[in-house]
């Protein structure tokens, strides 16, 4: 039997972003989903909990979720004197992970840095950490590389900006396909089970079920 895991939402930039902290509580492992800024925050709550770091997942290549991805590997790897890798997302947000000060400067943001990840993922990978395997997904739309991490196990799922309650991401952008996202959440997101608890990358976490029925943008 897996042991259950437990999670932290620190938010983070303006943006409120949801970074995601999920660890063991019997061996301080840890996993940081989508560290888009303020580094100092994320690193007082790992040091109170006693944390080792085993890796950094990126969903997507927006600022507000991988903008402190490389200032925390750097941070993390001095601590426990080992690399801390990057992983994640598709190899298609290599263009937005390489320009994130760019992005910031939109905003008047500054302090978030461009990473570039240890291994992208493709669709019908499986991320292994603290015993649990994590199927990635891919499910484009919001950006042409974004990718969800589906604990089946645990019936869980870090799904960025793909899935909201009540919404879906924005795909207002040169690169963005409402069409796209759409279709990708009907093929990837919805044939979960119902009690699936999908955790966004802003806002709170839903079940698969509640957004197949009352979600307007899915009906």
């Amino acid at each position: 039997m897996q042991a259950p895991l437990s999670l932290e939402i620190v938010p983070v930039t303006s943006f409120g972003q949801n970074c995601s902290i999920l660890w063991d509580p019997a061996t301080r492992h840890a996993v940081v989903v989508d560290p888009g800024g303020d580094v100092p925050r994320i690193m007082t709550f790992i040091t109170e909990k006693n944390l080792s770091v085993e890796a950094i997942w990126l969903t997507h290549g927006h600022l507000d979720h991988a903008g402190g991805a490389d200032a925390l590997r750097h941070e993390l790897s001095a601590r426990q004197g080992a690399v801390v890798p990057v992983i994640g997302p598709d190899r298609a947000d290599e263009p937005l992970l390489s320009s994130i000060p760019r992005q910031a400067a939109l905003f008047g943001l500054t302090g978030l840095e461009s990473v570039k990840p240890d291994r992208f993922v493709s669709h019908g990978d499986v991320l292994e950490a603290m015993g649990h395997r994590f199927e990635v997904r891919h499910v484009p739309g919001h950006t042409p590389g974004h990718v969800v991490f589906y604990d089946p196990a645990s019936r869980f799922a870090f799904v960025g900006d793909t899935l909201f309650q009540g919404g879906v991401g924005r795909t207002d952008f040169p690169y963005g396909d409402h069409d796209q996202l759409i279709a990708a959440i009907r093929t990837q997101l919805l044939p979960l089970d119902d009690d699936v608890t999908i955790l966004p990358g802003h806002g709170p976490a839903t079940t698969i079920g509640a957004e197949r029925k009352g979600n307007p943008f899915l009906a």
